[in-house]
């Protein structure tokens, strides 16, 4: 991974010299034109961060993930996101969003009643919406107003962090297969001991599905994790900002032979319910 100075997006006068004459231009470039004319300020519009495979990152873009990670329940109790973090996650997802689109884009995308059954959701469990009261219309547009967010831009939120679930599923699943000695073995070491003397246990032949889903969540987080740090490896991924880099990543900049290795987020797992 490269990691260079920022790029920085300026304007002064719309198209300035653009469409000048030859004798304007003159004029322009001449010492008694430039003494008459002030300077013009800069306006800073964004600025690059990243670039991943010849996709940019922007300023804004680390901004808008940060608004939006009020929707991941997973955050709950983090705190808020870093740039940092953020930006590795856009990388993240620029990295498998490119990889989508070379292999199949049509069998990841998620059809408009799963993005509307994943909004209703959000809106009825996410603990920050619970407080808001987002089952309703106006509770809900209280809550994207003061997180500075639109209903439209949610949706293509929501929307894109399906079609990653479909690919990853689709690519990662198939390959993997759990035994009944591996369900035994879940079900023995890790679900018995979280109940106490006394308590009701469920037997194996209720829990064995939801065991069997966790055990291939595992394994499916192994694969994708593996295959993300070889997208890494593969790609070209340049942060133009040192201060937004990660610790390894600074350290492996000096070393370029050693890409940066960052796992991606666990899809996630539960208690086996009875």
């Amino acid at each position: 991974m490269r990691i260079l100075r920022p790029i920085r997006k300026n304007v002064s006068r719309r198209n300035a010299v653009k469409g000048l004459s030859a004798a304007a231009l003159f004029l322009c470039l001449s010492p008694s034109f430039a003494q008459t004319q002030q300077p013009q300020a800069l306006i800073i519009l964004d600025s690059v961060e990243a670039i991943v495979n010849r996709h940019v990152i922007l300023s804004s873009d680390i901004d808008e993930e940060i608004r939006l990670s009020v929707l991941d329940p997973v955050r709950g109790g983090m705190g808020v996101l870093t740039r940092r973090v953020a930006l590795e996650q856009l990388i993240s997802r620029a990295l498998i969003e490119q990889q989508i689109r070379r292999e199949d884009e049509q069998t990841a995308e998620p059809s408009p009643d799963e993005v509307s059954a994943r909004l209703a959701d959000i809106r009825k469990e996410l603990p920050a919406c619970v407080r808001g009261n987002c089952v309703s219309d106006p509770g809900w547009r209280d809550f994207l107003a003061t997180h500075n967010l639109t209903s439209d831009r949610v949706e293509s939120y929501l929307r894109f962090r399906l079609e990653i679930l479909h690919f990853i599923e689709e690519r990662f699943r198939p390959a993997i297969h759990i035994t009944p000695p591996e369900i035994e073995a879940y079900y023995r070491d890790k679900l018995l001991p979280q109940y106490g003397p006394g308590e009701a246990t469920p037997n194996l032949e209720r829990v064995s599905p939801r065991i069997e889903e966790i055990l291939l969540q595992q394994q499916v987080n192994v694969l994708f994790d593996e295959w993300l740090t070889n997208l890494r490896k593969q790609g070209d991924v340049e942060i133009l900002d040192p201060t937004l880099a990660a610790p390894e990543a600074q350290d492996q900049a000096q070393s370029p032979a050693q890409p940066e290795q960052k796992p991606a987020t666990p899809i996630g797992e539960g208690k086996p319910s009875q």
